[in-house]
């Protein structure tokens, strides 16, 4: 496993965090040090704790663990076709700057809130 990307240290609970784009679950000093494995090339997380902290959020729900996007129905559901396996958060909360938002939609990714206020938006007729 590259990075520990499915592994979350012990007593680091209170320092996870979760991607905004993707929803992987790391420790602060993961992303800063080895990024997003998912969306480091448009989020530019190595070495910039201050994007970091623009990037992913302390406060998120559910855990998952996901060995392959391709064949989970879960990771289907999820949104995580295509990424790496790890540990994802099931909601996060928080939202992009303006400028990583069209970064990511300039990279072509259709981003979705991973707040689930699509799915409350989807409900609502």
């Amino acid at each position: 496993m590259a990075h520990g990307a499915a592994h979350i240290p012990p007593n680091q609970h209170r320092h996870m965090r979760a991607c905004m784009v993707c929803s992987i679950v790391r420790t602060q000093q993961q992303f800063t040090t080895y990024g997003c494995p998912n969306c480091e090339d448009i989020l530019e997380l190595i070495g910039n704790p201050e994007q970091v902290n623009d990037c992913t959020s302390q406060v998120f729900e559910g855990l998952i663990s996901v060995a392959d996007t391709t064949r989970s129905w879960v990771a289907r559901y999820q949104r995580l076709e295509g990424y790496v396996p790890g540990v994802y958060a099931t909601q996060v909360e928080g939202i992009l700057p303006e400028d990583v938002l069209v970064a990511v939609e300039g990279a072509g990714i259709n981003y979705v809130p991973r707040d689930g206020s699509e799915q409350d938006m989807l409900g609502k007729d």
